[in-house]
């Protein structure tokens, strides 16, 4: 096997749940291969360098190996390799996430509709 659609690949890697979503997620533009967009039929081939964005980070990773079938996680971690840099970036944003998350404490309850009324006066400038 020389190449495979970058799509499956994503979806066998388990960075996608399924093929629609690793599709639309070309589509949108958050698959770039060697600085291009990577549109879902783009071929794949080991040594590729693909950088991904998804809702858990931005991850820049090394094709080590092909596969058209989703296996279990410990096999699809087999799959790529992520680059030190990506895994630092990545800590360092869950580390400034966690962090913002202390400053800014959760609500107790929903608003009520006073409240609403008085939010929606605050975003319209009154």
């Amino acid at each position: 096997m020389t190449g495979i659609r970058i799509d499956k690949w994503l979806w066998a890697a388990r960075f996608f749940k399924t093929r629609a979503l690793a599709s639309r997620a070309c589509d949108l533009g958050r698959i770039r291969t060697q600085g291009v967009d990577a549109k879902p039929a783009r071929e794949v081939h080991v040594g590729d360098m693909l950088e991904i964005r998804n809702d858990a980070g931005t991850f820049v990773v090394e094709v080590l190996a092909l596969s058209q079938m989703r296996g279990p996680a410990s096999v699809a971690q087999t799959l790529y390799r992520e680059t030190d840099e990506s895994k630092a970036a990545r800590l360092k944003e869950a580390e400034e996430r966690k962090a913002l998350n202390a400053l800014m404490p959760q609500p107790t309850h929903r608003p009520s509709k006073r409240d609403r009324r008085h939010i929606i006066r605050f975003r319209e400038g009154r």
